[in-house]
């Protein structure tokens, strides 16, 4: 008679490459809701542009692409894309509700400065102007 040796196996959580707040999470559950938008995700990406030289972008996407990492967040679907990831690591989403108005606002680690409005940024390695003071006005978005 032989004896098996169990063995176990530790499963460490995987951690979302990005975080969206519980309020942030509410509000875009309850706008793909109000606009019928069943089985789809919050799609975050990066994309080349803006005053600073990269912008975020968000919308809802009903399709997962190849190299897509998917998580949930708070009960929300969320997809970036493999070129996005590498920009988003460790970033949050948040939703700020104010006198002067409310918004989704992106807190992300890897910028070295950004846009006053907050939608453009430039990471080290983005290869934009050296010389642009962090939280630079923005041309675009009036800031």
């Amino acid at each position: 008679m032989t004896t098996m040796e169990h063995t176990q196996i530790e499963l460490t959580p995987v951690m979302p490459m990005l975080s969206v707040s519980e309020t942030a999470s509410s509000r875009l559950l309850a706008m793909m809701s109000e606009k019928q938008l069943d089985g789809y995700a919050l799609r975050v990406f990066v994309a080349g542009g803006g005053c600073s030289g990269m912008q975020y972008g968000m919308t809802f996407d009903d399709e997962t692409r190849e190299g897509d990492s998917e998580f949930t967040a708070s009960g929300l679907r969320v997809l970036v894309d493999p070129i996005s990831a590498g920009y988003l690591m460790g970033a949050s989403i948040d939703f700020i509700d104010s006198l002067m108005g409310g918004g989704f606002k992106i807190d992300n680690p890897n910028a070295v400065s950004s846009c006053g409005c907050g939608h453009s940024f430039r990471t080290a390695d983005s290869g934009a102007d050296d010389e642009a003071p962090a939280d630079a006005g923005c041309g675009t978005c009036g800031h």
